[in-house]
């Protein structure tokens, strides 16, 4: 079976947004007019194709991100096939306790649809996303959907967009009327009226601007047309001096190389519910979104000379591929997800996993629709498929071929931020319980387990409240374990302010050998803005939250006992010295020691550089960290002052208010500690009406009073 389709006609995307933006609608339309499915699921009857979660369907949100594949030919391409291009879709969740979906989605995608909700416009989860977005320098264009709401305002929410993300947007259309009269878009750079008929609005329909909307339009389109030739010096000296204007063909080429360089955001606007403008998103796909050959070639790290390598996209290189998902299939078992960058794989062959230094199996591999499965012989480059039965391979893991190794970047995922206690009920859940917490968190690396040295209890760690349900609801069905689990606590930690030395000493003698280990070290607040491509000095690792400097010379701690000496700095750190919870933003230096030549061992410098870390925090003033989370409330006008004070009273910092048509909007910052149960405090407040949001944005330290209280309760 050779390639079906060229690479070039390849588009790799995700559909991403803001909690009830509509992302899973504007999905389930590309689905039904690309002919996957024949029929439109809707989320709100918990029908929706690619929500094929019971929780999903249940809840109308989207948990996990689903893949699938479409082919589409452009509108305007007249039903010619040769025109078709292979969109890979995944549709990720709004929701920020599953941000963790979009982060590993986007790392592997080559461009994005953002939706925004035509009311609300820019909204904190928009923010989320379209920095993750910016971070792997994803390609992306705007729909404004929702327009046929009430409220609804596609000038409004486009200003937003302007204001609160990029100044790099421009309009590609704008809408023919708003809420109940919204009738269909005006391509600008077309100049054209498009109207959607037919069943579902599968017909589009061209017709010439309404004469009220000429003058607008013609407006619009200048400066369109301005952007795009900005772009481009040959154009722009062209228009300057001699006034042509490019052909439309010129401009969308010009303008799919701006997009692509990340200089345009193109703004399509529509309603996906009411099936208008959907296609002409797709086609914006097809015309100026990337194809695997339009974004740099992949580069990683040869585990042999540990020098940069490339692997471009192209089926003759050596094969390449990043584990980006891991998902657990009641049928088939464990479902690897996996982006191919460079090469070709095989089923039934065996492929080198060079993060772990292992080799698998490759059993079957699937594409995936949603939850259905397309069994392949081969995958070829550019593509997103999954494999059945991986052993040993985990999320960000590279795949790639064992003559030629290549280790990719991996993708950093944010640290849980509420635990839990939890317990099986009977005998009988409890061994089923280790084996299915271990397959959850094998599939979301941001749910931790852990368990308390002390108590023995067995302790979860998510993104939020309804991370942690999702996942103890899913426990019950998917593994039949049932279990009771404590109120939700904030996951607090430690860090120090200054700086400060200490050395730790473990000799014990006792009949025979005894044990000998002693370090010195300097302990100091980590710098946490490295810049980005400066390499690291030989003698520093450096991860999230920790650094280990070994600034050994002469050979005082010999070499061996380095590597334990840190193991023991970061068993030290994790219990801290304020209250007990782990010890972050620390750089550690060792920098001096002796051993004894019979006595030393691997546990005695590990002990010693346990002690010896613990000591050190003391003296460097430690402090008590909560997470604070962004917030923004929406209440009617005349509870404005009672929900702000009530915000104020929970420690939270309003930073800014605006209207949003006879609506508040309230925008602050409050711990995490303080929001438990808000819902219902707001709902009580603002007669049911009022409805607020809430993602984490940094760890700030406690107030001393507040801390007292903490350390008390956990003496």
């Amino acid at each position: 079976m050779e390639r079906d389709y060229p690479l070039e006609k390849v588009r790799n995307i995700g559909i991403i947004a803001h909690i009830d933006a509509g992302k899973t609608t504007v999905s389930e339309r590309v689905l039904f007019y690309t002919g996957v499915s024949h029929k439109i699921g809707e989320v709100h009857e918990g029908a929706a194709t690619m929500d094929w979660m019971e929780q999903e369907r249940e809840r109308g949100i989207t948990i996990t991100a689903a893949a699938t594949t479409a082919f589409w030919t452009p509108t305007y391409a007249g039903g010619d096939k040769s025109r078709t291009v292979r969109v890979n879709i995944i549709d990720t969740p709004g929701h920020v306790d599953f941000t963790v979906e979009v982060e590993r989605s986007l790392k592997v995608l080559d461009g994005g649809v953002v939706v925004f909700d035509g009311v609300a416009g820019v909204e904190p989860q928009s923010e989320t996303v379209w920095r993750q977005a910016d971070k792997y320098h994803v390609p992306r264009l705007c729909f404004v959907n929702k327009l046929d709401r009430m409220g609804a305002s596609f000038e409004r929410s486009f200003q937003t967009i302007l204001d609160r993300l990029t100044k790099k947007a421009v309009r590609m259309q704008i809408p023919i009327g708003e809420e109940e009269n919204f009738s269909g878009v005006i391509g600008l750079l077309e100049e054209q009226a498009y109207s959607f008929e037919g069943e579902l609005g599968r017909d589009v329909k061209m017709s010439v601007v309404p004469e009220n909307l000429t003058t607008t339009a013609a407006a619009y389109r200048h400066e369109l047309v301005e952007k795009i030739i900005e772009t481009d010096e040959a154009a722009m000296t062209a228009y300057l001096e001699a006034g042509t204007e490019p052909g439309i063909d010129e401009l969308k080429r010009l303008l799919r190389r701006a997009v692509i360089a990340g200089q345009i955001v193109p703004v399509f606007c529509g309603s996906a519910l009411k099936n208008k403008g959907v296609q002409l998103v797709l086609d914006a796909v097809a015309d100026y979104l990337p194809s695997p050959l339009d974004v740099p070639a992949m580069t990683g790290i040869d585990p042999r000379t540990e020098e940069l390598v490339e692997r471009p996209a192209s089926d003759q290189a050596p094969f390449a591929s990043l584990a980006f998902k891991l998902q657990t299939d009641p049928f088939v078992g464990q479902l690897t997800y996996f982006r191919v960058y460079s090469g070709t794989l095989e089923a039934g062959s065996y492929v080198y996993n060079s993060t772990r230094n292992e080799k698998e199996r490759v059993g079957r591999i699937v594409r995936m629709h949603a939850n259905h499965r397309e069994e392949v012989k081969k995958v070829y480059a550019g593509e997103i498929a999954a494999i059945v039965g991986l052993k040993n391979t985990k999320t960000s893991d590279t795949l790639c071929d064992e003559a030629n190794p290549i280790v990719l970047e991996r993708i950093q995922f944010a640290e849980p931020v509420v635990s839990m206690r939890i317990e099986p009920k009977t005998k009988a859940d409890q061994e089923r319980m280790g084996m299915a917490l271990k397959k959850l968190s094998d599939e979301d690396p941001t749910f931790r387990i852990k368990s308390d040295p002390e108590t023995m209890e067995t302790i979860i760690s998510g993104m939020g409240e309804l991370h942690l349900e999702i996942m103890v609801d899913r426990m019950k069905r998917e593994f039949s374990v049932d279990a009771n689990v404590s109120k939700p606590q904030v996951a607090y930690k430690e860090t120090i302010m200054a700086e400060a030395e200490a050395e730790g000493k473990y000799i014990k003698q006792s009949g025979g050998r005894g044990q000998y280990g002693h370090v010195k070290l300097k302990l100091r607040p980590m710098e946490k803005n490295w810049p980005e491509g400066k390499k690291l000095p030989k003698n520093v690792t450096r991860e999230a939250g920790f650094e280990f400097i070994n600034s050994i010379k002469g050979g005082v701690v010999p070499q061996e006992y380095i590597s334990p000496t840190e193991k023991g700095v970061r068993e030290g750190l994790e219990r801290g010295v304020v209250a007990g919870f782990p010890l972050v933003d620390v750089s550690c230096e060792l920098y001096d020691g002796s051993y004894h030549e019979v006595d030393s061992s691997e546990m005695a410098f590990k002990m010693a550089g346990s002690l010896a870390v613990q000591e050190a925090a003391r003296r460097a003033k430690p402090v008590l960290l909560e997470p604070v989370m962004k917030v923004e409330v929406i209440v009617p006008d005349k509870f404005m002052g009672d929900v702000t004070g009530q915000l104020s009273a929970k420690r939270g910092q309003i930073e800014g208010m605006e209207d949003r048509s006879n609506l508040k909007v309230i925008r602050a910052k409050v711990p995490l500690a303080e929001m438990f149960g808000y819902v219902t405090t707001l709902r009580s407040m603002t007669e049911g009406r009022g409805t607020f949001t809430m993602e984490f944005d940094s760890y700030a330290i406690i107030p001393p009073n507040v801390a007292d209280k903490i350390i008390q309760t956990r003496q």
